[in-house]
């Protein structure tokens, strides 16, 4: 893993004031990480300003139920696709009424891969009201621990990227 693209406690700090500059909120739909992503946003003194909450939808049973991912989404693709993160997406931006969203959906291990996805397989999606969606599938290597660190790092530092991106022009 290349870490320059896992983000840093002072490029956290550096995103909140950007959110707070412009008056934009964050939130995040997490499965594998389980609130990781949260919690490094709430770290952050005065976090409260940017950020209103977020949900964890570790089952499917709970991505249907807070999310509205559909049922038919989950048992054709799986919870960790492409597909189920778009509606994980589309469901946290709407339900904390926010402007940027992350959600994830992967898998940490050491239990739970597959040939066609194998532990640290981890599909990251950002949203944001002024650059659109982006979703990608990572391969992220080292235990569950390092396996979700890096994956809550690396999907803020993307989505401080495309926020940033939006600002230059």
């Amino acid at each position: 893993m290349n870490y320059s693209k896992l983000l840093t406690d002072n490029e956290m700090i550096e995103f909140q004031n950007l959110l707070r500059k412009h008056n934009k909120t964050i939130t995040s739909a997490e499965s594998c990480t389980g609130g990781l992503i949260a919690s490094l946003i709430t770290e952050v003194s005065g976090s409260s300003d940017i950020f209103n909450g977020a949900v964890v939808t570790y089952s499917n049973e709970i991505k249907h139920q807070e999310l509205n991912v559909r049922n038919e989404t989950l048992e054709k693709n799986g919870a960790v696709s492409i597909q189920v993160v778009d509606e994980m997406l589309e469901g946290v931006i709407k339900k904390f009424n926010a402007n940027l969203a992350i959600a994830v959906s992967g898998i940490a291990g050491p239990n739970g891969g597959s040939k066609n996805k194998p532990v640290g397989t981890v599909v990251i999606g950002i949203i944001g009201d002024s650059f659109g969606k982006n979703i990608e599938i990572c391969h992220f290597k080292g235990n569950r621990k390092e396996v979700q660190n890096q994956a809550a790092r690396y999907s803020l530092k993307k989505i401080l990227k495309f926020f940033q991106k939006t600002l230059d022009k």
